[in-house]
This record gives C-alpha cells, structure tokens and sequence, in this order.
C-alpha cells in the first residue's frame, strides 16, 4: 500500500507538471462554462417565473449545473493523454520499471480531479460575481467543491478505462460525445426537476451528474445536507465502480500488450 500511494503521488507531479507546461488547456476548458453562465444566465433569467420553478435567480440556479458540466467535461476527456502515452510508448516504458500498475491509473484519475478542482474554483467564483449567492458559507463552497472532484474522478477512470480498451482517439472521442451532452441534459443541471417530462425524471435518478447537480446546489443553499450525503455516497460508489472498470481494463491491455 506505501509503495502504492508514493508511486501514485510521484506520477501525479508528472502529470501536473506536465499541465502546467500548457496552462492554455485549463484555459480552454473554461470559455464554454463562462460563456454558459455569462449568456444562458441571462437568456433564461425569467425561467424563474415559471409556477413550480421556486424562489431563486436563474444565475443562482445555473451555477452549481455549470460547475458539474465542467467537470464532467473537464475529466472526461482524460483518456486522451493515455492514449498518447499507449502511442508513443510511455505506457510500455513504465510497464518495465517497478512502479506499482496500480499507480499509473490512479495518478491519472486524481490528475482530473485537482484539475477539475481548480476550474471548479473559477467557475463557482466567477457565479458568485455574476450575483448568486452562497447561504451554505465556507463549507457550502468547500463540499461543492468535493462534490465536483468525486464526478470528475469518476468520469475520468470511465474515460481511461475506455482508452484502454479502444486504444484510438476517434472511438474516444465518438463514446464521449455520445455520453457527454445527454448526460448533462437528462439532469437537473438547466432545469428544475418539477419542469422536466416525467420520463426524463426517471433517467435523472440513476444518473451520476444529476446526482453532482443537486448535490452541489443543495449545499450551496445551505439545506438538505442530508440529500448532500446521499448524492456524495452515491458518488464515491460512481467512482470505485469506474476505477474498477479502468483497472480490468488496464489488465486487458496488459495481457494483450
């Protein structure tokens, strides 16, 4: 288990660092949200006024559902630099030291998650001056924060597991866009559930980003902590059964390589 954490924590700077070199991808990653929150905000800011949407801003309401988005999507194309390692032959290289394999994917899935944490940041302070508001305090910013890590680490062993399995960047690609933006719809993220068609209702319950969702805007209002505590369970199980995906399929690759 030490040999375990060391290696996974050593790989983990590698791959910071290796960020850091191109800061311009974080950067990225945030024009969607901020152009989301900026424009959606104001687009739809009298959606509020609809009977059954309840009493907050639409600024308010959209924040928590970008801040998911944004790790949704910030995590789930993760797989993309495994494949790159797959390619030019990083992986085999690190299969022929005494790293502990575990720690190859597991550095990888917490690399999504301090990424996703720190556009998480941006993305939370950026719709608190857009005017919402956080009656939750400092521990409604800090567990929305947990919140948006937990579904970044899940959907980034998801993304990895994949890779491992396709081992090209076109069927990544195509299973991310297929899974990326239904899944983002079929929650509450944009919407108030008492608003959504009954079927769609259905599909949000078993649905891990809708589980970020209301998870994260209940803890920024402060309330129902306890639904909190169930969406973040409901999360963490998300993300032992991904990493358990990625590691047979990281067991698969090894077989074959």
């Amino acid at each position: 288990m030490r040999t375990f954490i060391s290696d996974t924590l050593h790989l983990l700077v590698r791959h910071l660092r290796t960020t850091l070199r191109i800061p311009i991808w974080i950067v990225v990653t945030l024009v969607q949200p901020v152009i989301w929150l900026t424009l959606y905000g104001q687009l739809f800011r009298r959606v509020v006024e609809l009977p059954g949407f309840g009493d907050t801003t639409y600024i308010e309401f959209l924040t928590p559902g970008v801040v998911i988005m944004t790790a949704l999507f910030g995590s789930a194309w993760s797989g993309m630099g495994l494949i790159e390692d797959l390619n030019e032959g990083v992986m085999d290289r690190m299969l022929a030291t005494p790293a502990h394999r575990g720690a190859l994917i597991a550095a990888r899935v917490l690399h999504a998650a301090v990424t996703v944490l720190v556009q998480s940041l941006i993305i939370l302070l950026f719709g608190l001056v857009l005017g919402a508001s956080l009656p939750g305090g400092i521990g409604a910013f800090l567990a929305i924060l947990g919140i948006a890590a937990l579904l970044g680490a899940g959907f980034s062993a998801f993304s990895n597991g994949v890779a491992l399995l396709t081992r090209r960047e076109e069927t990544l690609i195509a299973v991310i866009n297929f899974f990326g933006m239904p899944l983002t719809f079929l929650s509450t993220a944009f919407m108030a559930a008492t608003l959504m068609p009954s079927w769609i209702g259905v599909i949000a319950k078993v649905n891990p980003v809708n589980w970020g969702v209301n998870a994260a805007r209940d803890a920024m209002a402060g309330t129902n902590w306890g639904g909190v505590g169930v969406n973040m369970a409901l999360l963490a199980g998300f993300v032992l059964l991904t990493s358990f995906f990625a590691s047979q399929a990281f067991k698969v690759y090894r077989r074959a390589a």
